[in-house]
């Protein structure tokens, strides 16, 4: 197996690779398996602002066949009056087996001001066949091991979101996702922390309530034992709100917070657009 791994950027001051993987884990609003009559496509749209400021947006795609799907999104952060700027790209294409996502490919490519990198996985027999980091790290004695074991039963960060969507509707917050993203594997644990309500532009007629879930990364192998990863781990304020669409039978995350010692990251969404069967479905935050 091909099998290369390095340390990917610091997108915003103050958010380390494990914020940025989380953040794609819980952020993309996806769509389920069409055979179960859940929606083919799903477009939607997020601002991310910095301590009250705006400082990029997200957009996300999802096309979902009866055997097959694919994900994308891209992202765009500026920071610091311009002098900071970050791009990223994302994609994800696999197969459906009972309605569960099993991920063929995943890309993931990204350019800030002083770097560019990209991930490439490939999956196999419901396990990691190949992963490129680029460009490559120096080994360090810091870095925990990642074995063969690590690399099975898992999901890369987009399809993973398939999986976060098919969670019940009266509680979504009670589940635990294995991901892998090219050189961690990690687990994300939600737990249920409240309700909120739902503040809408346009009424879509959709219940206006979302759960809100706590959000904790639970790093496993492949990062290093230091100081990041640990204030990562012991972050207690990540949260992602979970809004029911009853009408297309799926989960849309209605914002996500990531506190930060620097402040907090705010992702708040503004549009999503469903399509199931022959009705479209528009929500307008």
């Amino acid at each position: 197996m091909r099998f290369r791994t390095a340390r990917l950027p610091i997108g915003i001051s103050g958010f380390g690779r494990a914020a940025l993987m989380a953040l794609l884990a819980v952020l993309l609003p996806a769509a389920a398996a069409a055979e179960d009559g859940w929606p083919s496509k799903v477009s939607a749209k997020y601002k991310i602002t910095f301590n009250g400021f705006d400082i990029g947006s997200f957009r996300f795609d999802s096309n979902i066949g009866s055997r097959s799907y694919s994900l994308t999104g891209s992202a765009e952060l500026s920071a610091l009056l311009g002098a900071f700027k970050w791009t990223g790209a994302t994609r994800s294409s696999g197969a459906l087996a009972a309605g569960e996502p099993k991920p063929v490919d995943y890309a993931f490519d990204y350019k800030s001001t002083s770097k560019k990198g990209s991930v490439a996985m490939s999956f196999s027999g419901g396990r990691v066949a190949s992963a490129t980091v680029v460009p490559p790290s120096s080994p360090s004695k810091r870095t925990v091991p990642l074995t063969e074991r690590h690399l099975e039963g898992v999901l890369d960060p987009l399809s993973a979101v398939m999986a976060m969507s098919r969670g019940r509707q009266d509680n979504p917050c009670v589940r635990t996702i294995s991901i892998f993203d090219g050189k961690q594997r990690f687990d994300l644990e939600l737990s249920y922390r409240r309700q909120q309500n739902v503040n809408e532009a346009k009424p879509s007629g959709q219940p206006g309530i979302a759960f809100v879930c706590r959000v904790r990364y639970v790093p496993i192998a492949g990062h290093k034992d230091n100081d990041e990863t640990r204030t990562m781990a012991a972050n207690t304020g990540i949260e992602v709100a979970l809004r029911p669409i009853p009408s297309a039978n799926i989960l849309i995350p209605y914002r996500i917070t990531i506190p930060t010692i620097l402040g907090s990251a705010v992702l708040t969404s503004q549009r999503v657009e469903i399509t199931t069967g022959m009705r479209q479905i528009a929500l307008v935050h």
